[in-house]
């Protein structure tokens, strides 16, 4: 090969091994398998090797360098690494989020992100070419790890032509909790063969700081520590006008951001978000110790400033975390109402921040591989704030060489039913689809009567138990359950109540009295209680809304129809259109409307039709207990009148609902925002007025 051909050759080798690298760590989307890009980077070697003179410094072959010698360089930062204002509840970023808001005459748009636990640093590209990295340190002054970084496979070497001759990008340097499994093995293996005490690596943010630090850089390349951007050092209006966009400029750069980035118009989206991203953190393989908001325009952060410490346009959500070891006793799995089969880690009991943990989902079975959970594994159980305990690692280390726990085997038919388990065509669920399975129906049957569906009181699931449970109802007839379907729970009589363990005379006359009650509940209830996939309460009531009736469901000729309502898709149109139109659904609802359960909306004259409802454009946040509402019910009526329903108070608040006992902190809420308050009385006066006005 002549020298201008290798040229060549390792020109396509780089590109393709930087396209690789760019598909593996920021899209997650690798196209090749681990040994082809293994002999790229094998094949670029051995060409490098041949030509020495053709080898660049942003070569992939060159990333790992030298031992060094002393102390890494102590050096200032171009621009100070602020810390962020930390809050841990509702009220503390109420607070800092409307002092941002001042002086802002519509609603601020925020990005939420990750907090990452990991070790801060800056990577500074002088010309494109990765030039030197830096510890935050004390946010002036940082350590030099640019020898270790270079190690580090999703920080670029170079970047693309189309990014700024200078560059400062911020971000987190990380490791994965299965990373720091297979370090823990390696390293009792190693302590064994020299016969030196083994001490594990106590959590990844500790040796992610110890591991930058190593003078020696293979020792950090073996470690894989990982990297993810989430700001910059330098005018950041130069790549873009805002944050969301400018994230997306640097995951083109080829840097790695954390999942779950999301812009939002205003906060009550935004915080909205964050409740949720809380409960989705299981999914992770690496420590969050909190959630981010940023505001999202530029300008708009020169406005808001910052004070000597803390920026005040970003703040971070955090939520304290316990951990604790335990072992998992035995791996269960359970089948939900949508056919759903989950599996549980039943643990060895363990006290987590003052409660004790006995069981830990473990969500789905990818996640039981990602994670090599076995019956009698050691593993590392979190809790964060009121978050549900997860299992966040398993101490493999821990295990017996030679007697390992076998590999956990997900079963491949329903333990309930028995029949065989489906997995999801475009997801990770695995399912029971038997329309007849016993567990998919308490559960079914639970939420039927909870108090967002049907809200039948007394009805739970030791209940719910007792009424599936087959029993004996005379000495002649072989047992049977009293409830088979949702039907059959408005034809029990005190008589069939009264067979059952635990029920008295009066108790059993209630339960009925409750069931019967719940059939003026209304089609929109009814709908949300049918559990038909992708159907919530706030979905029942649009569909209903649109068109009244579940007979009028039953009539719609294709599932197109459904679009027409807000927020619904094309799945759920499907979802409606085929349980409105099987045997099943129709049997279903056909004897529910025959037991006198009201199935539609009070026909309407043209001009109520088209009045305008009372408290449109108003949003009113209840707080205290109702005489004439429960949560849902407020909530439903607000919204039947045209309202928004909020959860808190802000000035986008109309109204404060107050009933007894409410909660002091709406309260003071609404009086330094001057949001009026209104009693129950007056609530109900003021639709009355509007509705006799119109």
């Amino acid at each position: 090969m002549t020298r201008q051909e290798a040229e060549l050759e390792i020109k396509r080798l780089t590109d393709e091994i930087r396209r690789c690298d760019q598909l593996y760590y920021v899209e997650a989307a690798p196209d090749i398998l681990d040994h082809e890009y293994d002999a790229l980077v094998k094949r670029l070697k051995a060409l490098e090797t041949e030509f020495p003179e053709l080898v660049l410094p942003t070569s992939p072959t060159q990333r790992i360098g030298d031992k060094l010698e002393g102390k890494a360089e102590v050096v200032r930062h171009r621009t100070p690494m602020l810390s962020i204002e930390n809050v841990y509840n509702e009220g503390e970023l109420r607070e800092f989020v409307a002092s941002a808001q001042k002086g802002f005459a519509t609603p601020l748009a925020w990005v939420c992100e990750l907090k990452i636990d990991g070790v801060a640093a800056a990577l500074i590209y002088e010309n494109r070419v990765l030039t030197r990295a830096l510890t935050r340190g004390d946010g002036v002054l940082g350590e030099d790890f640019t020898a270790n970084a270079r190690t580090i496979r999703d920080v670029p070497l170079a970047l693309p032509s189309d990014a700024p001759d200078y560059l400062e990008v911020r971000g987190e340097v990380y490791m994965t909790n299965t990373n720091l499994s297979r370090l823990n093995q390696e390293a009792q293996l190693q302590a064994q063969s020299a016969g030196r005490e083994f001490k594990p690596y106590a959590n990844p943010r500790n040796l992610t700081s110890g591991t930058i630090k190593q003078l020696d850089p293979s020792v950090c390349a073996q470690r894989r520590l990982q990297f993810f951007a989430h700001s910059t050092g330098t005018d950041p209006a130069a790549v873009a006008s805002n944050h969301f966009d400018f994230m997306q400029r640097l995951r083109a750069f080829g840097f790695a951001t954390a999942p779950f980035m999301k812009r939002f118009p205003n906060f009550e989206d935004a915080y909205a978000y964050v409740q949720e991203v809380q409960e989705r953190l299981h999914e992770l393989d690496f420590e969050v110790d909190g959630i981010v908001l940023k505001v999202d325009d530029f300008s708009a952060r020169d406005e808001i400033g910052s004070t000597s410490k803390y920026p005040k346009w970003i703040v971070a959500c955090k939520f304290e975390k316990y951990e604790a070891q335990t072992r998992v006793r035995e791996i269960v799995v359970q089948v939900g109402k949508s056919g759903v089969v989950t599996p549980v880690a039943e643990l060895e009991p363990v006290e987590i921040a003052g409660t004790t943990v006995a069981r830990s989902s473990l969500h789905n079975a990818e996640e039981i591989e990602r994670k090599d959970v076995r019956v009698g594994d050691v593993v590392v159980v979190e809790k964060a704030g009121k978050i549900i305990p997860h299992v966040v690692r398993v101490e493999t280390y821990l295990r017996d060489e030679k007697n390992p726990p076998a590999p956990y085997v997900f079963p491949t038919t329903c333990p309930s039913c028995g029949s065989t388990l489906v997995k999801d065509e475009d997801g990770v669920y695995i399912r029971c689809v038997a329309p007849t399975c016993p567990a998919q129906f308490r559960e079914k049957l639970e939420f039927f009567a909870s108090k967002e569906a049907m809200d039948i009181d007394g009805i739970g699931p030791t209940i719910v138990e007792r009424l599936t449970t087959p029993v004996s109802l005379s000495l002649l007839d072989p047992p049977k359950q009293l409830v088979n379907s949702f039907a059959d729970l408005y034809r029990l009589t005190p008589g069939d109540l009264l067979k059952l363990e635990g029920f008295k005379a009066r108790s059993a006359e209630k339960l009925i009295d409750s069931i019967q009650g719940s059939k003026t509940r209304g089609p929109a209830r009814l709908l949300n209680a049918l559990s038909i996939a992708g159907v919530g309460s706030s979905v029942a009531r649009d569909v209903i809304g649109k068109f009244r009736s579940l007979e009028a469901l039953e009539n719609v000729e294709s599932a197109d129809a459904f679009l027409e309502v807000d927020g619904v898709g094309d799945v759920l149109a499907k979802n409606l259109f085929a349980y409105f139109h099987s045997e099943t659904g129709r049997q279903i609802v056909g004897e529910l409307r025959e037991l006198g359960l009201v199935t539609a909306l009070p026909d309407l004259t043209e001009a109520e039709l088209n009045a305008r409802k009372p408290l449109e454009g108003k949003t009113i946040c209840v707080s205290g207990t109702l005489n004439g509402y429960d949560r849902i019910g407020i909530k439903e009526t607000i919204e039947r009148f045209g309202g928004k329903a909020s959860s808190s108070v802000s000035k986008k608040t109309t109204y404060l609902l107050l009933g007894r006992d409410p909660g002091q902190t709406k309260v003071d809420k609404a009086n330094e925002l001057g949001v009026p308050t209104i009693t129950e009385e007056e609530f109900e006066k003021m639709i009355e007025e509007d509705v006799g006005a119109d």
